[in-house]
């Protein structure tokens, strides 16, 4: 491009400063700038900061023009030449991996020559009253080569399109559809414009110009929303009240001055065990701690296997009086120092993370010790060990109040000191210097691990069982804990990160416990004291159950808007699944797949099983599955639709999905494997005003359509086009339209007889469960706050944003929002109060919604708790206005 004149138009950019530097930079690399507020068709380059809706932009987009970034001057001027246009594109995020390009399928289709614009060939009878508008509007279908005529138009016009607003009898007259203006844009990007935050409705203030977009500033709204999500994420979650006084423990006595400690080396040399107890015992007070090599001896001596119950009782006392009069994290150098001598094994001396995991180890009657232990399972070791780990608990509990207690206090403008974390026994057990970064260290998954293995083993004795369900409560408790820690050690600086750190967790959790009965898994996370953890094991667990029943729900963040049009679904195939399917260790976990899971290296056999080019997106963003279905090969697409998370609905650039391309190209076979999958994909789904049975229809291919109204029903054959005709108004004979009438009422049968039918109590109940879980602790963690005092109505947040959306689209308020929490919350609010409006529930199939199981009964109410609130929402602002 550097031989190539460079003519400049800019938009977007309202600083004045910022301006003149970008035109000073044209000129000093000698390119052109051309001012003014309208498209000039010498422009070759159109400089905005982010996807507009002017004029300008959009005309640029439909004659092919280079529509860069700023940074596309001001690098150039870095370089002194000019450098090439294609990484400074203009581009979106539509929450998919990769980023959209809204202009770079016109610009390359001009470019080739094998279009002059993006309206070339439309003869556009345009009949719109304001003239203001209708020049802005003509402008940019002549930017994109269409020949624009006004009323009337010649008589050897021969119309393609007709653009009215408003309405009058001659708009119809002409033998043209009828289009709303917003049909510009939506020709110009697809499905992808309703990302783009364009203002353009089929209402009287629907423009393209720059004057139309909404001028209500939200970011007060947003500000305020992104202050509550902060606030929400760094609230303490775990409370022990018997930590309360621990940062003031009780004055020392008189006679700790004259504590002597001499005599217990000689007791412990000879034999005096419980008389060196009872003396340390009645010597330990706040500032006074017995020498430590004296408990790691005593330890030594109980890790033999000879100490007596008495023994045993005597040295818990002592340890937990020590953490009550000298808790480490209020002097954290001095104490963990301490601490950390005492709470490793007297022989390896290796650190508190070896000696806890021997202590969990032997508990389970593992080999896998530090070093040999006599046993196994021997009454005084269990009990040993098993105060041991009760111990620990409660010093990472002691830590996490002390460090969380600190952050809340700063927070409510508190004076406290803070403690290092990095300083904590906590942090020195499970994450190495190399890991403070990683939530699922090495020693975090050995916990997790450990963990499974204690919920497990439902054949043991009674008394055996017991004995490990305890064990398993408190390792639950101890992840819990740690995870808290963690979090709170990480949310101010990089929330983000926490967010990945958490959802690698779950995903590893997840894992482990696939093989656990799925009764097993509920009772485990119904068990789970942190909110948080608990909201990221039950998405990750639901997720890796439908991956394992080759369903598809998508790998976006989860949100309201998530659980309630892909979960609730997703629920019904769990319903309708005739097994459970029993993967290998490899499956469902892989991370390039919508389960969202971790996965270990793929080994060479399922790498045989992948197509090759299967990540592969061409020009017009078609997947290896699109093009195998417009080319009929069923074999290829029975091969992708085999492998797991494969996205059965994934849109190209103008946002045709596989179905439609099979239905548009007459590949029956594809059609119809694509119709057994599970999920299925969305039948009903428009583009452009057309779905997969309009394709059919139009392309003459009856068997296709047959296929589709047997599986959708009637529902699906009255399902109007943009231009208002059903698939009967498409076919030209009776008995066409009684074929399709006859599929239809067939379709109708199979579904009712499908939906009222449970073939899974098993797993609907577990997803369920999940479910249940979900919901409430994603309303704890996430939601908006309601009223608490009747007084608090009009300043209620929940309230406010609730009254933005109720006069304005999601759309509209969140337009120009960067923060992903503050989007989030308003997305949720917004599917709150579609609850209300459409009853969402309607997205479970009639059997789920009639079933009487426990965990399935519990879900319905849930959501019916769900439509009550966003209904008292609604009650409380209309009382405002």
């Amino acid at each position: 491009m550097e031989s190539c004149t460079h003519v400049f138009q800019i938009s977007g950019i309202k600083i004045r400063d910022k301006k003149r530097v970008l035109v000073h930079g044209i000129h000093q690399l000698g390119g052109k700038y051309i001012g003014g507020s309208i498209f000039r068709k010498a422009c070759t380059h159109l400089v905005v900061p982010q996807v507009l809706s002017s004029e300008k932009f959009l005309a640029s987009c439909a004659a092919g023009k280079w529509i860069v970034t700023p940074n596309y001057v001001l690098d150039s001027v870095k370089n002194g030449s000019w450098l090439p246009e294609e990484p400074y594109e203009v581009s979106i995020s539509t929450g998919t991996v990769s980023a959209f390009y809204p202009v770079r399928q016109w610009r390359e289709k001009v470019m080739s020559g094998g279009i002059t614009g993006a309206f070339q060939g439309w003869r556009v009878l345009l009949l719109v009253r304001d003239a203001t508008r209708s020049a802005v509007f003509k402008r940019l279908l002549k930017a994109g080569c269409a020949s624009v005529y006004n009323y009337p138009p010649p008589p050897h016009a021969s119309i393609t399109h007709v653009m009215a607003k408003p309405i009058t009898k001659d708009t119809k007259s002409h033998n043209a559809p009828y289009l709303p203006v917003s049909h510009i844009v939506q020709h110009l990007f697809g499905i992808n414009y309703f990302n783009m935050h364009f203002n353009i409705t089929d209402d009287d203030d629907d423009e393209v110009n720059e004057v139309s977009v909404v001028n209500i500033d939200f970011s007060e709204l947003e500000a305020e929303l992104r202050e509550y999500a902060i606030k929400q994420e760094r609230r303490p979650r775990l409370f022990f009240f018997e930590f309360l006084d621990y940062h003031d423990p009780y004055r020392p006595q008189a006679q700790t001055s004259e504590t002597d400690f001499s005599s217990v080396g000689s007791m412990i040399e000879c034999g005096l065990f419980i008389e060196a107890l009872d003396t340390i015992r009645n010597a330990v007070f706040p500032g006074f701690l017995p020498p430590a090599p004296y408990l790691v001896s005593l330890i030594e001596y109980a890790q033999q296997g000879s100490a007596t119950t008495v023994f045993l009782r005597c040295f818990q006392q002592i340890m937990h009086r020590l953490l009550v009069t000298n808790p480490p994290w209020l002097a954290p150098n001095i104490m963990k120092k301490y601490f950390g001598q005492v709470l490793q094994c007297p022989r390896c001396k290796t650190g508190q993370w070896p000696f806890l995991e021997t202590a969990i180890s032997y508990c389970l009657s593992s080999e896998a010790t530090c070093h040999p232990l006599p046993g196994p399972n021997l009454p005084t070791l269990l009990h040993f060990h098993s105060d041991l780990l009760a111990f620990f608990l409660k010093l990472f509990q002691g830590e996490l109040h002390s460090i969380t207690t600190g952050d809340f206090q700063q927070l409510s403008g508190t004076a406290a000191s803070r403690v290092s974390t990095s300083g904590t026994l906590l942090f020195g057990t499970f994450w190495t210097v190399w890991e403070h970064s990683t939530l699922l260290s090495c020693a975090v998954k050995r916990l997790i691990q450990l963990m499974m293995k204690a919920v497990s083993g439902d054949h043991v004795e009674r008394d055996a069982k017991k004995h490990k369900r305890h064990l398993a409560d408190i390792l639950l408790d101890l992840l819990s804990v740690l995870v808290e820690f963690w979090c709170q050690q990480h949310i101010k600086l990089n929330q983000n990160l926490v967010e990945k750190g958490l959802k690698y967790l779950a995903d590893h959790f997840a894992i482990t416990c696939q093989n656990l009965s799925l009764v097993a898994i509920a009772e485990l996370v119904a068990k789970v004291s942190s909110t948080r953890l608990r909201l990221a094991l039950v998405d990750a667990i639901f997720r890796n159950i439908c991956c394992k029943n080759g369903i598809t729900v998508g790998d976006e963040p989860l949100s309201l808007k998530k659980v309630m049009l892909s979960y609730l679904p997703a629920l019904g195939h769990l319903a309708q699944s005739r097994s459970w399917t029993q993967c290998t260790s490899n499956s469902c976990i892989r991370t390039d797949t919508n389960c969202g899971t971790l996965s270990p290296v793929e080994n060479e056999s399922e790498k045989e099983c992948i197509p090759r080019g299967l990540n592969r997106v061409n020009a017009a963003g078609e997947t290896l599955l699109h093009r195998a279905c417009k080319r009929n090969q069923v074999e290829t697409v029975l091969q992708i639709l085999a492998l797991p998370g494969t996205d059965v609905n994934v849109n190209d650039h103008a946002g045709w999905t596989p179905l439609h391309e099979a239905c548009n190209h007459g590949s029956a076979a594809c059609v119809e494997a694509l119709l057994r999958h599970q999920p299925a994909p969305l039948i009903n789904y428009v583009v452009g005003g057309v779905s997969p049975l309009h394709d059919a229809v139009l392309n003459g291919h009856l068997d296709i359509a047959k296929m589709l109204l047997e599986t959708a029903g009637s529902e699906l054959l009255y399902q109007p086009d943009g231009k208002g005709r059903t698939a009967l108004d498409l076919v030209s004979t009776p008995s066409q339209r009684a074929e399709l009438v006859h599929s239809a009422q067939a379709g109708d049968s199979n579904l009712k007889k499908n939906t009222k039918e449970v073939l899974n109590h098993t797993l609907l109940e577990a997803g369920s469960c999940m479910l249940a879980h979900l919901i409430v602790c994603h309303q704890q963690e996430r939601g908006l706050p309601g009223r608490t005092q009747p007084s608090d109505v009009a300043s209620s947040l929940g309230n406010t944003v609730v009254r933005a959306l109720e006069k304005h689209s999601l759309q509209t308020v969140t337009q120009g929002w960067t923060d992903q929490r503050a989007l989030r919350l308003a997305g949720d609010t917004d599917i709150l109060l579609e609850l209300t409006k459409r009853n969402l529930s309607g997205q479970v199939c009639e059997a789920v919604k009639n079933y009487k199981g426990e965990n399935t009964s519990l879900l319905m109410e849930i959501l019916g708790s769900l439509q009550s609130q966003g209904e008292i929402l609604l009650a409380e602002v209309s009382k405002d206005f």
